[in-house]
């Protein structure tokens, strides 16, 4: 089992800066594809930006340029930091990893969430 747990959330100014974090349980973590997923009220959950376990990224269209994923193996962690910050990516920000083991078999595992809020 894999326990995540996000923070780095809270309220920020349009404009502004956060730096999001997941620690993850476990001594695997490097074998994991860790994403960022955001869901609003009313919203559709979206995911916001993914990093492999071999170092690939790819991040929303909505938040290109703007957010950038990275990961820390050494600490289990990975990190969503977000510049440039809209009303609109006013969201709960979910932490997931997810691992495909060696018999296709996928295992997800999700964070409680932060929130992020973006207001003047």
């Amino acid at each position: 089992q894999v326990q995540l747990v996000e923070s780095g959330g809270g309220l920020v100014q349009p404009g502004g800066s956060l730096r999001l974090s997941c620690a993850a349980s476990g001594s695997i973590f490097s074998l994991y594809t860790m994403g960022w997923y955001r869901q609003a009220p009313g919203k559709q959950r979206e995911l916001v930006a993914l990093i492999t376990s071999g170092g690939s990224t790819n991040v929303a269209d909505s938040v290109k340029g703007r957010f950038t994923i990275s990961r820390d193996n050494a600490k289990n962690t990975v990190y969503l930091q977000m510049n440039s910050l809209k009303p609109e990516d006013t969201a709960v920000y979910v932490c997931n990893a997810r691992h495909t083991n060696n018999w296709s078999r996928i295992y997800d595992y999700w964070g409680q969430g932060t929130q992020v809020t973006v207001s003047s």
